[in-house]
């Protein structure tokens, strides 16, 4: 029996996989509209990640970053990501960091997300990345500026 009673709803269950694949009740969401509006309309807060619809929040499990980050470019001189939203941004390259396990991340729509980056885009990243053999540091120049890269001791989220 349906209600209108918003606080009775069951909600539907939706997860994000580790390479930003979503899928509701453990089903892949296929459908290039309905991933485009469940990314855009992706918010998080104290509590996690979710989707307001109306007077209701359903909660999103992400099992590691909700966005990935699949290509890599310099324009310009600047790098450029693609998200896997279709998306491109510049990359801010103060966000960047490594995991232990060496994966890259960046944060990314103004700050509000964390994205990682594919294997794909982690060796376009690497490319435009100077290495120093002496003391093991990773550089990236970006307009005239050095980005220190180093590996966290530990992942975190």
């Amino acid at each position: 029996m349906s209600t209108a009673e918003p606080s009775k709803w069951t909600l539907p269950r939706l997860t994000v996989n580790p390479e930003g694949e979503w899928f509701h009740e453990g089903e892949e969401i296929t459908h290039p509209g309905i991933l485009a509006n469940l990314m855009r309309n992706l918010r998080r807060d104290e509590t996690g990640y979710f989707i307001q619809a109306g007077p209701v929040r359903i909660p999103v499990e992400v099992a590691d970053a909700p966005f990935v980050v699949v290509r890599v470019e310099a324009v310009g001189g600047t790098p450029r990501v693609t998200l896997n939203d279709g998306t491109q941004a510049t990359l801010d390259p103060t966000t960047l960091r490594l995991t232990a396990a060496g994966i890259p991340y960046c944060r990314i729509k103004g700050g509000q997300f964390e994205a990682r980056f594919s294997r794909a885009a982690a060796y376009q990243l690497g490319s435009l990345i100077e290495y120093d053999e002496g003391t093991g540091a990773a550089i990236l120049r970006v307009g005239g500026m050095a980005h220190r890269l180093s590996r966290e001791e530990e992942d975190h989220r």
